[in-house]
């Protein structure tokens, strides 16, 4: 089953997932978290079960970071822009691809060494004022294809309008 129902006429331009390099920070904090707990445990019970509990923690923080990872995608079409959260539940949001006025990227220090960063789009007439494509590989990639799909869209005048 394909991860988007593609309207007559649509073609996928872009589709991914948060880069795994921007979930760093989210490892490092879940990290030292389980750390500051495994060490309390080691002090007041024994090693073991601070060894049992870091080991543990650790891999429960690498799994819910691969999870929300997995579980959010991007996708730009020649039709609409697309993001879908989630795993058991789900949240879609979309919007046309002509709706999109302004294109911005943005980038920390750090996020720039990692080569990613945020990619936040400007639409027409939505009080949606959250619509971004957070954590993504090479933003400027995310950008081109945007620029690609409205080219597309702005090249087929009598594609169907559907949402």
């Amino acid at each position: 089953m394909p991860p988007i129902d593609l309207h007559d006429g649509e073609q996928i331009i872009f589709e991914g997932h948060p880069s795994w390099r921007a979930t760093l920070a989210f490892y490092l904090q879940g990290i030292l978290a389980v750390a500051v707990i495994a060490a309390i445990a080691w002090l007041v019970s024994s090693a073991e079960l601070g060894a049992a509990i870091f080991a543990g923690g650790v891999a429960l923080v690498v799994l819910a970071g691969f999870i929300k990872r997995i579980a959010t995608v991007y996708t730009i079409t020649n039709q609409r822009l697309r993001i879908k959260r989630g795993i058991l539940s789900k949240a879609v949001q979309q919007t046309r691809i002509d709706r999109v006025q302004n294109v911005n990227t943005e980038q920390s220090v750090i996020q720039r060494a990692l080569r990613v960063g945020t990619v936040d789009f400007d639409t027409a007439g939505t009080d949606d004022s959250d619509f971004t494509f957070a954590g993504v590989s090479s933003p400027s990639k995310v950008v081109e294809a945007v620029d690609r799909a409205q080219h597309a869209a702005a090249a087929e005048p009598d594609a169907p309008r559907q949402l």
